[in-house]
């Protein structure tokens, strides 16, 4: 006899118990948890993409998410969490994007619209200002800075399983930039790798509102074991 359509067995399942789509439905949400420890030997702060194209006014993105960037706060609040994460003792990696140089997409079957965008514009190019780190956001003394990723994932074709791996790193905290796309990338990789995420929706930014809302709001609870605010973090620092 032939089975019967995955979504005829979920209806029928209300006469046994609550059906698995209730779960995604508005009224009972999933809500990731929001009170823990971040021991500072088990927790690694990861900034993504800490350019001054993205960071620094007269970047080539900058403009682009400076709306969401003003609106959630995320200048400021980077600015008073990394400094408490470093005084905590907690380790920082550094997750940057792929700086282009002539020639690296020839012959590339299938590029993504951020790269076919990227090409011309060439933001975060190799050698140029743009492609620096910003100098409050960037690297510091004693930071990993991982390989630098070509499309949106931090883990994929770099070391930072590795490098989180040799550092003992159980839970990862992501800030930066774009909120849907590498940090989005890299947290439900992360996930998948078997490490604790947490997001923090007002350290980061997007293109847009929605991208935003998208990344905290219908995606990331998804994936992310916590997502906080800045505010909300700080206290629970190791």
């Amino acid at each position: 006899m032939a089975a019967r359509p995955l979504v005829e067995r979920w209806g029928n399942a209300k006469r046994h118990g609550p059906r698995l789509q209730d779960a995604y439905s508005p009224e009972r949400k999933i809500r990731p948890m929001t009170t823990m420890t971040y021991a500072r030997d088990r927790t690694a702060l990861l900034i993504v993409d800490p350019y001054n194209d993205f960071m620094s006014e007269g970047g080539k993105l900058y403009n682009a998410i400076k709306p969401t960037a003003d609106a959630s706060g995320m200048f400021e609040n980077l600015r008073k969490l990394i400094p408490a994460v470093r005084n905590a003792g907690i380790q920082v990696f550094i997750l940057p994007h792929h700086r282009p140089r002539p020639g690296d997409f020839d012959g590339w079957q299938h590029m993504t619209p951020f790269q076919q965008a990227g090409v011309p514009g060439k933001a975060f190019e190799d050698g140029t200002w743009g492609g620096e780190f910003h100098p409050e956001f960037g690297p510091q003394s004693g930071d990993v800075v991982i390989y630098e990723h070509w499309a949106q994932s931090g883990f994929a074709n770099t070391d930072l399983d590795a490098q989180l791996k040799q550092h003992g790193i159980q839970r990862i905290v992501l800030v930066g930039v774009v909120a849907n796309s590498c940090i989005e990338s890299t947290g439900r990789y992360g996930m998948e790798m078997g490490y604790h995420v947490t997001l923090v929706r007002d350290a980061t930014a997007a293109f847009s509102a929605a991208g935003m809302h998208a990344a905290h709001e219908v995606n990331g609870p998804m994936f992310a074991h916590a997502i906080l605010t800045t505010d909300e973090l700080l206290p629970q620092l190791g």
